[in-house]
This record gives structure tokens, C-alpha cells and sequence, in this order.
């Protein structure tokens, strides 16, 4: 029912919108003479009207919340956040900090890392991940780089590239300037909506996912299965078999069927490098081109995604739950979705192994003002946690400091 009304009717009424809005910055860059893409993408910086960029800002005003509480803040800066998760579970953590957390999830703990996966748990399953966040951004002591301030002078300086770019239009007449203003207003209005389909999703898919565990929790009371997440290693006819009051007969034992199913998974996922291409004789193309080469100044190459250059420690992540990022570090990883945003927020700079300038985290990375490098092969293998780097965004290189 939640698919039928509300998805299925909602994501494709927003899809054309934030289409406009890229549509709009495509226009606006005709009428000025086929303007560059670095000249055009500070016109994306600091956007409204983007969910993920609110649930963010969001989890910083808490740990904002958070810090002027002595008892609160002690908890978060000095205990393990999954140890912490479960004392909040269990209702026995300060009274700020369970009422803070309990509001943020009410609203988004229907979110997750690899969050498309229902199969993932919730935020409001587990916040390990949402706690862990709170710690780091409790570590940021300069007030100028605190998210909220980035975010907002990230605006600024977007406003400040469009009446550049209208001032540049109006040098060749009035009605360009109008054209361009017209259009980088709306590619601003509407961009920051991207985000908007995916949370809808996510929203029906959380709701799948309680639905499930309902019936996962049955058949594990029956005996059937060996707890109620197993559910989501068989498919909907195998689950239906399994009802004890299903008029089939006997009741198949789908244990070893999904022990199998658990161990393929946890293989898959352990994985450190998804082909981009396959053959169809299942021939890894990449696997036969020779090797990444190093330039002899040590540089990896990849492609630019966010402009701008910087210098700090690495900071090697490939589960962000639990991860420890210092303010300022750059956050070298292998992929990100939503559920790594909020990560975003007080890292220096971000290299990805995957992806290109399209990506979700390059995306985010230019409106948050990061410089971001992606589609680095084996980033996480040949940068090491500590090294200082420089990420040059605009030239895509990442090099040893």
C-alpha cells in the first residue's frame, strides 16, 4: 500500500524538478558563451531544498545541543558508540542526549549505510553508526570550521559566482543578464531536490524492511529460521512455504538454505573492488590492463569532481560505522552513498576509488566546498591513514605532501 500511494506517486511528481534544475545550469552556460564547468559548478555550493544536507546539519546541531551538556557529552567522547547504542537502547543514557538522538531518529532513523539494501540495518536498528558522527563532530574545537558556518559561506560563494557569471552576461546585454540570473536562480531552487527520490525510497524501503521482520520474527519463534533477519535470504515464494499455516504441508528447515545464502553475502560485501566492466563471458576487463602507474612524483590520478585544493592527514575508511575522522582529515574510501554524508561535514577533502564527477559523493562534495578527487584506483590500499596528501580537485591528483 505505502509503494502504491505514496512512491509510486510521489518520486515521479519530483523527478522532473531537480532535472529542471540541471537543465537550467546547461541553459544558463549556453547564453554565456559555453561558460566552463569550473565556472559554472560553484553555482551548486551550498544548495537549499537538499534532504540529505539538512539531516545533517540536523545531526550537527545536536552534537551543538550535546556539548554544552557535561553529562551528555562525557558519554559520547568517552565510551565505544556501539557499547553507547545499546545503553541508549536500553533507555540508560543521559536525558539530552536520549532526547536529542530519539527526535533525529524519529525522523531519519529510517536510514542506513547501503540503505537501498533492506536487508541493512536501520539507524533506528542500530545508531552506532549516527553516535559515532556525534562523537567526531564533538572533536571540532575552530569555531570557523564548523559545519553550519561552511555550509552557509558555501552559499555565500555562490551567490557571490552567479552575480559574477550575470555580471558577465550583462556585458553583452540586459537581456542575457536576465537569462543567466533567471536560470542559475532556478538550477539553485531546484538542484538540491536530487536528493528528494532516493529518501522516498528509502522511506517505502524502511517500511518493507519492518514489514518483513514481522514475518522473519514468526518463523523464527516457529523454530524455522534462526532469527527474524534471516528473512531477508529467501525470497517471497520460500517465505510464504514456510508459514506455519500455509496449507502446503510440511514445513521445509530453510536454515541451511540460508547459512549458504549468509555466507555468499558476507563474501560479496567483503569485496574491495566492484568491476565496472564485465564481459559477457564474465572476462574482468580491467583485471587485464596493466597496473595503475605511479607518476614519479608519487601522484595518483583519477577524475576531478569538487574544485579546490588541500592539505592534511588521510584518513583510510571502509565501514564509515564506528569511524573515527578527525576535523580537517581527508576521507579516502572506496565508495559513499547517504548514509556517509555526515562524515562530509568535517572532512578536509574526500578521494574515492570509485565513481566519477557524477557520483553521489562527488555531488555532495561540491556542495558542501570539498575538494574531491574520485575514480582513484586502489586509493585505500596505496594511501595510508596518517600520510599527509594534497587533493587537488580541479587537476584530480592526489599527491604525498
Amino acid at each position: 500500500m505505502l509503494l502504491r500511494t505514496r512512491l509510486f506517486t510521489i518520486v515521479p511528481a519530483i523527478l522532473p524538478l531537480p532535472a529542471l534544475g540541471f537543465a537550467m545550469l546547461a541553459v544558463a552556460g549556453k547564453v554565456l558563451g559555453g561558460a566552463r564547468w569550473d565556472e559554472l559548478e560553484p553555482v551548486l555550493r551550498g544548495l537549499p531544498n537538499n534532504v540529505t544536507t539538512e539531516m545533517d546539519l540536523e545531526l550537527w546541531r545536536l552534537a551543538v545541543a550535546i556539548r554544552d551538556d557535561a553529562e551528555s557529552y562525557t558519554a559520547l567522547t568517552t565510551q565505544d558508540p556501539s557499547r553507547l547504542a545499546r545503553e541508549f537502547q536500553a533507555g540508560r543514557v543521559p536525558a539530552r542526549l536520549e532526547a536529542g538522538l530519539t527526535r533525529f531518529l524519529d525522523r531519519y532513523g529510517h536510514r542506513a549505510v547501503a540503505e537501498i539494501d533492506v536487508g541493512m540495518p536501520r539507524w533506528s536498528d542500530d545508531p552506532s553508526h549516527i553516535i559515532g558522527v556525534l562523537a567526531n563532530y564533538l572533536r571540532l574545537e575552530v569555531p570557523d570550521l564548523a559545519p553550519d558556518v561552511q555550509f552557509s559561506k558555501a552559499a555565500e560563494d555562490a551567490d557571490a559566482q552567479v552575480a559574477r557569471l550575470v555580471a558577465r552576461a550583462g556585458a553583452r546585454s540586459p537581456l542575457h543578464a536576465v537569462v543567466v540570473r533567471a536560470a542559475l536562480r532556478r538550477a539553485r531552487l531546484f538542484a538540491g531536490l536530487r536528493e528528494l527520490p532516493k529518501y522516498q525510497l528509502v522511506v517505502g524501503l524502511a517500511e518493507v524492511r519492518r514489514q518483513l521482520l514481522h514475518v522473519g520474527k514468526e518463523l523464527a519463534d516457529a523454530g524455522i529460521l534462526e532469527q527474524p533477519d534471516d528473512i531477508f535470504f529467501l525470497d517471497f515464494h520460500e517465505a510464504h512455504q514456510a508459514l506455519p499455516d500455509h496449507p502446503g504441508g510440511a514445513v521445509p528447515d530453510l536454515r541451511e538454505l540460508v547459512a549458504e545464502r549468509r555466507a555468499a553475502y558476507e563474501w560479496e560485501v567483503g569485496r574491495r573492488r566492484i568491476p565496472r566492466v564485465l564481459l559477457s563471458d564474465g572476462t574482468e576487463v580491467e583485471a587485464l590492463q596493466p597496473a595503475a602507474a605511479t607518476a614519479s612524483d608519487g601522484a595518483l590520478t583519477g577524475s576531478p569532481a569538487s574544485t579546490g585544493s588541500v592539505t592534511a592527514a588521510a584518513r583510510v575508511i571502509l565501514d564509515p560505522v564506528g569511524a573515527h575522522l578527525e576535523p580537517g582529515e581527508i576521507l579516502v574510501a572506496p565508495s559513499t552513498d547517504p548514509g556517509w554524508t555526515p562524515l562530509f561535514l568535517t572532512a578536509g577533502g574526500l578521494v574515492m576509488e570509485m565513481g566519477g564527477p557524477n557520483s553521489h559523493g562527488a555531488v555532495v562534495a561540491r556542495e558542501y566546498g570539498i575538494p574531491a578527487v574520485v575514480g582513484v584506483a586502489d586509493a585505500t590500499g596505496r594511501i595510508t591513514t596518517g600520510q599527509r596528501i594534497t587533493v587537488d580537485g580541479g587537476a584530480g591528483t592526489v599527491t604525498p605532501a
